[in-house]
């Protein structure tokens, strides 16, 4: 059986779309498919004035390109898989394209002689259907915070994942059980940071697929149980120098004392930006159930040490292992478009050379030194990125107008749904 070929795109919702290929394909090519796919809601329903789509233009094409180098094994049989950029009809890059949007984030880096490295975490909730046709949470019983073993995985479906996930090529770094169950995190190698992303919207939806063929809908939804904790996509960087080594590395064990000029800029910058990445990291209605104060969420403009409530963490190893991590963003975002986002803010305070706030000292329970947190709702923390003119031209003037206009129209969509019904709304997708 020849092989084919599975080339996809991550779109404005988080969904993979794409086409099956002959194995003609299977080399540095390109397919063609409707620009308004971006004018697409969770409901189908086809926004036509979504901007920069040209839904009233004709409902043109676009192109899905893709290099050689980057088709890598699938996880279907006889499948190989790769993610592509997105180009308009007239050959130009396609503005709302969540993958150009980290290319250029990267060159704006390395125009400064940095490459960022990035390394990324996963949680997710399992959940199976009952006897009523409703999802309900997969039972774990004796499922526990870092558990492995099949108390924590009665039907096997994270071995499975973990299994496919070698034979695939994935560079898994671990996986293990949530402080709640039936919760689990899912993390992988430090990258560069387009191979980085390509990599984890890949694993994330080759999670789900392996997932389903055990009976499982494994959902990355922010906050799909209530009275339980929510699910992240944490983001870790580094950046390496032009001259080699990490350019976070200042020899020192690690923390917020061992920081560099570099480090400093790069959490300003988050500090400063802080409301702005809110409705891009954050960017379905379920994601304010998350990011609350004292959720451990990334909800308050603060940073420190080894500290898992503030957004900003900096990490105690240190040495060559120095990194950043930033943990407002769940994995209803687009990773590409919150990566970008992230290193844009960074590059900005880097750039601008913003004040840096002290290092919180609270616990972020019941003392907090952080004057403020992030919107309480999406409707808010849109309005909270269209105010940010610097963070939406950097990320994507044009990119960041039509996240606005859909995610506006989520809002009304996803009005009065509480509950199971807002799980219900996103979970197939997510």
């Amino acid at each position: 059986m020849p092989d084919r070929l599975r080339a996809m795109f991550c779109d404005h919702l988080s969904l993979m779309r794409g086409k099956y290929l002959p194995a003609s394909k299977l080399k540095s090519d390109a397919t063609r498919l409707a620009r308004p796919n971006f004018a697409v809601h969770w409901d189908k329903d086809l926004l036509l004035d979504a901007p920069h789509t040209q839904t009233r233009e004709g409902i043109p094409d676009m192109e899905l390109r893709w290099a050689e180098a980057d088709i890598r094994a699938g996880w279907e049989p006889a499948t190989r898989v790769v993610m592509g950029d997105l180009f308009a009809a007239d050959g130009a890059a396609l503005p709302l394209c969540p993958r150009g949007a980290l290319k250029r984030a990267v060159a704006d880096w390395q125009s400064q002689g940095l490459s960022p490295k990035v390394g990324i975490e996963l949680e997710a909730y399992a959940f199976v259907k009952a006897d009523d046709g409703t999802l309900k949470p997969l039972d774990t019983p004796g499922g526990i915070v870092y558990g492995t073993g099949p108390f924590s995985d009665p039907t096997g479906f994270v071995d499975a994942i973990w299994w496919q996930a070698d034979a695939a090529g994935f560079k898994l770094e671990l996986i293990t059980a949530e402080y709640d169950t039936p919760q689990f995190e899912f993390t992988l190698c430090f990258d560069t940071a387009v191979k980085a992303v390509d990599e984890i919207v890949l694993f994330r939806q080759m999670a789900r697929e392996v997932a389903l063929r055990h009976g499982v809908i494994l959902t990355f939804l922010p906050k799909p149980i209530a009275g339980k904790g929510g699910s992240g996509m944490h983001i870790n960087l580094s950046f390496e120098a032009a001259s080699g080594g990490n350019a976070l590395n200042t020899g020192a064990k690690g923390g917020p004392s061992a920081l560099n000029d570099l480090g400093r800029g790069c959490i300003s910058g988050w500090m400063q930006h802080h409301k702005g990445l809110a409705a891009l990291l954050a960017p379905t209605s379920g994601s304010y159930l998350r990011l609350q104060p004292a959720s451990l969420s990334g909800y308050w403009c603060n940073w420190g040490g080894d500290h898992r409530g503030v957004t900003v963490r900096v990490s105690e190893e240190g040495g060559a292992k120095a990194r950043l991590e930033h943990r407002m963003a769940d994995a209803s975002a687009n990773p590409y478009t919150a990566v970008a986002a992230v290193l844009q803010a960074a590059l900005l305070g880097v750039k601008r050379g913003y004040a840096l706030p002290e290092p919180e000292a609270g616990d972020c329970f019941d003392r907090i030194d952080a004057g403020h947190g992030v919107a309480a709702s999406l409707a808010e923390a849109i309005n909270d990125l269209e105010a940010d003119r610097a963070l939406c031209d950097a990320v994507g003037a044009a990119l960041c107008e039509h996240h606005a206009f859909m995610k506006r129209a989520e809002v009304e969509k996803t009005k009065g749904l509480e509950g199971r019904d807002l799980t219900d709304y996103y979970i197939w997708y997510v």
